[in-house]
């Protein structure tokens, strides 16, 4: 029988996630700071944690001396209460990370992953989360989540994972249910980009705002597009594939006869192509962008031009679609620019619309997929051990 608002197990469950979402995000604390920062009875309270702490979910860290009575004690999120996994799968190597309730990173593993021609990238795959389950000395039996990212929009009924054609041998159909049997954990397959854009709000440059599109520019390009704390997947997952958006203006790119679209233009080739055009060399279109930044005086300046030209195009239509709070820009190529390369974006943008969304440079460095993969893992995981217990005090999902 579903539980009526208002019962007293619902409240209990409430108050428990408020506390449990507290001490994640805000550290240890004691009772009294709990009480000031809940407005639960100190009989409440008390009850909470002594629930909490039997479950497993909070543990006491020590003592806080107090100006009147004796010390309080300390608790904080039990951080070995769950795992949660990442990998980020690109067309040549995959890397593989657990981070535990807290989201610390406790062991990351790295492979080669032939997405291309392979006959088994799933086994490929599967030997780099074993290696970083090792790293991290945690079984994957007690892995909660597994969230493998990677280029292409995974349909979910079907299981097939579709705009992926530059990794065939990775997009054959059964890819989850091949990995769950490979590694017997759940898995949830998402797209690369969407993921970067889950990070970018939990702790990037997107923290606070009402809605951002994050425009990942790299050997692919991508956007994932967040409004008011959700990533919009659209109708059939595509949400967000600009690079199929055609950029009809760009005569002299036609190719075939045919209007080039937005990948065409920012491409690893295409950009390459550009920085050749511009006296620029380099082995790969980051370094190119990097060099030209350093050096605006010697072919730089003209380069970074067009550049910004064409993803001030693109990032115009986006804008004029879902008007955002703010764009943020990712991946290797826009970040190897930095300032130089978005204010010029910046620029041109003003000439093509009247709205003046914020644009920043992404602030997730190192490995923003996997970031991104493990901050959706560890919000599934959390969500599980969170709905803590029934009236018998038993846990309502977990890890163990």
């Amino acid at each position: 029988m579903a539980q009526r608002p208002g019962t007293p197990r619902l409240l209990r469950e409430i108050n428990d996630r408020t506390a449990l979402e507290l001490l994640l995000h805000h550290g240890a604390m004691t009772r009294g700071q709990l009480v000031e920062r809940t407005g639960l009875s100190k009989p409440t309270a008390s009850q909470l944690l002594a629930r909490l702490e039997a479950l497993g979910l909070v543990t006491v860290t020590g003592t806080a001396a107090g100006a009147r009575g004796p010390s309080a004690q300390v608790y904080a999120i039990e951080a070995t209460a769950g795992y949660a996994m990442g990998v980020d799968v690109s067309p040549g190597s995959a890397r593989a990370g657990v981070a535990d309730l807290s989201g610390q990173v406790q062991g990351l593993a790295d492979g080669t992953v032939d997405a291309r021609r392979s006959a088994d990238p799933v086994a490929e795959v599967a030997t780099v989360v074993r290696a970083a389950a090792r790293a991290a000395k945690v079984p994957l039996r007690r892995v909660a989540h597994l969230v493998v990212a990677s280029p292409g929009v995974h349909d979910d009924a079907r299981d097939v994972l579709r705009h992926a054609e530059h990794m065939p041998a990775w997009a054959r159909p059964g890819l989850r249910a091949a990995l769950e049997a490979e590694l017997r954990v759940p898995v949830q397959l998402e797209n690369d980009v969407n993921v970067v854009a889950v990070a970018e709000r939990a702790r990037g440059a997107a923290v606070g705002t009402d809605s951002f599109a994050l425009l990942w520019v790299a050997g692919g390009l991508g956007l994932a597009i967040d409004l008011g704390g959700r990533v919009h997947r659209g109708a059939t997952g595509g949400a967000g594939e600009v690079g199929y958006m055609p950029l009809p203006g760009f005569a002299a790119e036609r190719s075939g006869g045919r209007p080039v679209n937005f990948q065409s233009l920012v491409s690893e080739q295409a950009v390459q192509t550009l920085a050749r055009r511009h006296g620029i060399r380099a082995g790969t279109a980051a370094a190119s962008v990097r060099r030209a930044a350093a050096d605006v005086a010697h072919g730089g300046d003209r380069f970074l031009d067009e550049l910004a030209e064409r993803l001030a195009t693109g990032i115009a239509i986006v804008v004029a679609v879902i008007d955002p709070q703010m764009v943020v820009l990712a991946g290797d190529t826009a970040v190897a620019g930095g300032e130089e390369l978005r204010s010029r974006i910046e620029r041109r943008l003003r000439h093509l619309t009247p709205l003046r969304p914020r644009l920043a440079l992404t602030a997730i460095t190192g490995t923003p997929v996997l970031a991104g993969a493990l901050e959706v893992g560890l919000a599934a995981t959390r969500a599980d051990l969170f709905t803590t217990s029934d009236a018998t005090g038993s846990r309502a999902g977990g890890a163990h």
